[in-house]
């Protein structure tokens, strides 16, 4: 059998193969719901027989949105639209996960289709904060410093967010602390200016995440998957790099963590990144091949026999797909035939195979 199609066990979550649907905002909620728009798009996925769908970026705060029409999970009224999903999900076969985020200095954007610039407070934006007062670019607004105060509360927003997806259904969590958002934020020393117990050494500098994973685990069933996704490196002299990515990873694994998913960038603007096929698989195998924990690998992956290949060399152990997933919903049925399994359709689409 392809590796791509073998199954993965995490704790008590089996998934049916190794293709992950990775999280990817669609800036279609309001006020936090999740509507149709989601069912069919996490949906649809599902049907197309990936054993894995992570839903989006989740704010755990109204402020930690990266738009006004991300997905969130701040109160309890959200929880009924994503059960509705999480149950869709869960009868096709496929396991439901949720990212959750806080987007710190870049929050309050556009919508990417308007632009996805800054809002400003007349435009539906709001203040945004950060580890320190630096903005990303000349184009966001200034945030504010958090406080002790603000960090221990955003802690517990994580916490609460937590609680919320498993009454939702979802059967994993992702914490997200990559991309230039908030825990991302504190990693680097060229965002993270502070002289406090969050600032400054290594060990500070994660701080904010190893307490938001403590909360977490209090409310998250032990025998739960979490994972974390990271930017390995910022791809900058003096920024967040792969050896402390290398050194977080094993703190995370002690800690309980059971998978990173290993990404770069987005915390410094107009950083030149080296794109090409499976361009973050060298973190990913670094990681793994240093920790012992498991790693998904993501970015510019496109096709079945790369993300096969992947597998074999023992790089990864789980394949994220993302814009390949919005080309295609039904990428794993195409990717067993390109690699000649024979795996289980929907019924109701039986009729169609070759």
């Amino acid at each position: 059998m392809a590796k791509l199609f073998s199954s993965f066990k995490i704790k008590s979550v089996q998934l049916k193969n190794r293709i992950v649907i990775s999280p990817m905002c669609q800036y279609s909620a309001e006020d936090g719901f999740a509507n149709d728009w989601h069912l069919v798009h996490l949906g649809s996925r599902a049907v197309g027989g990936a054993g894995l769908i992570i839903a989006e970026a989740c704010a755990v705060s109204p402020e930690g949105r990266i738009s006004p029409y991300d997905i969130g999970l701040w109160k309890d009224e959200h929880i009924p639209n994503l059960k509705r999903i999480t149950t869709f999900i869960e009868a096709q076969g496929s396991v439901p996960a949720i990212q959750l985020a806080h987007a710190g200095r870049k929050a309050s954007c556009a919508q990417p289709w308007k632009g996805g610039e800054m809002l400003h407070k007349e435009e539906g934006g709001w203040q945004t904060v950060a580890p320190t007062a630096i903005h990303f670019n000349e184009k966001y607004s200034m945030p504010i410093s958090l406080n002790i105060e603000g960090i221990h509360k955003l802690v517990e927003s994580f916490k609460a967010a937590a609680k919320r997806a498993f009454e939702a259904g979802f059967k994993i969590i992702e914490i997200h602390a990559a991309h230039g958002y908030l825990i991302h934020e504190f990693f680097s020393p060229l965002s993270n200016q502070r002289m406090d117990a969050y600032g400054g050494s290594f060990q500070n500098r994660i701080r904010f995440l190893c307490e938001v994973v403590t909360a977490v685990q209090e409310v998250w069933p032990a025998e739960l998957p979490l994972f974390v996704r990271i930017s390995a490196t910022d791809w900058v002299d003096g920024g967040w790099n792969i050896d402390e990515s290398v050194e977080l990873s094993s703190i995370l694994k002690e800690m309980g963590i059971d998978l990173i998913d290993c990404s770069s960038g987005g915390n410094i603007s107009n950083v030149r990144i080296p794109l090409s096929p499976g361009y973050h698989v060298p973190f990913s195998k670094k990681i793994k091949e240093a920790t012992g924990i498991s790693t998904a690998a993501v970015g510019l992956i496109t096709d079945a026999q790369q993300a096969e290949t992947i597998l074999l060399n023992e790089d990864a152990d789980l394949i994220l797909f993302a814009r390949e997933s919005l080309r295609n919903p039904y990428f794993p049925l195409n990717a067993a035939s390109a690699l000649n399994e024979k795996i289980d359709w929907p019924i109701q689409y039986d009729r169609a195979k070759k």
